[in-house]
């Protein structure tokens, strides 16, 4: 997928406080390709509002609400995340939901004027092997069953998945034609914070990636780096590697 170093990178707006989620989309317009909205901001201020905020200041939002219900609760919240309009570009919702709660949120999708890509979440980047077999029961290896699952998106209909950097490469080698987004994103200059599978930026794209969901070392970059605009320029800069390869 052909995309400029900028439009790669998705920024997370982990916060509960919209005007620090506007602050941070107006001080990156024209940076990045858009921002990843979540549970956190989507509970506290509501999903409508916070769609309206960013999209007033130009941004697209990757709408991360990991749906994850019975197929006609799914299809409905598909419905409306599609009302919302163009602003969302991308909705997700959760793999272990099944073939049916997928296949139930690709038609709800088709059925409307407008509706954003569809992304289903495989395995969350919080968790390792060890707490997929031990705490979850889950037989095949961690990256056996996140392949699983992005067949199983693929069959469904869904146009990509979300899955940690490391198993990029196996899911790039199963579906080659999937859109692959992956958070777990940390430059060596950040520290990993709570999660256990990351990889650099660029070796997120040189194992396939499409697009890079980047939180905390833009929103909130070491000291020694700078403010988040000097935090997205480097990253940027890094990726350019990649472009200049390939």
């Amino acid at each position: 997928m052909s995309l400029s170093p900028q439009k790669r990178i998705l920024v997370a707006l982990d916060t509960p406080d919209l005007d620090t989620a506007v602050a941070l989309a107006t001080q990156l317009h024209g940076l990045v390709g858009g921002y990843k909205v979540g549970l956190e901001v989507c509970t506290a201020v509501g999903v409508p509002q916070i769609v309206s905020a960013i999209a007033g200041v130009g941004g697209n939002l990757f709408l991360d609400l990991k749906l994850h219900d019975i197929p006609n609760t799914v299809a409905g919240a598909v419905r409306a995340a599609c009302k919302l309009g163009p602003a969302v570009q991308m909705l997700t919702l959760h793999c272990l939901g099944g073939r049916d709660m997928l296949r139930a949120a690709v038609a709800a999708a088709h059925s409307m004027s407008y509706r954003p890509l569809l992304l289903g979440v495989t395995v969350l980047t919080s968790l390792d092997a060890t707490a997929l077999a031990n705490e979850l029961q889950v037989k095949p290896s961690l990256t056996d069953y996140v392949v699983h699952l992005a067949r199983m998106a693929q069959d469904c209909g869904l146009d990509g998945v979300v899955a940690s950097p490391h198993e990029v490469a196996a899911i790039r080698a199963a579906c080659p034609y999937i859109r692959i987004i992956t958070p777990g994103i940390r430059p060596s200059w950040a520290t990993e914070g709570d999660q256990r599978r990351v990889m650099t930026p660029l070796d997120a794209l040189r194992a396939g990636a499409d697009y890079l969901v980047i939180g905390r070392p833009i929103t909130n970059p070491p000291p020694a780096i700078g403010d988040p605009a000097i935090a997205t320029a480097r990253i940027v800069s890094e990726l350019e590697q990649y472009n200049h390869n390939v």
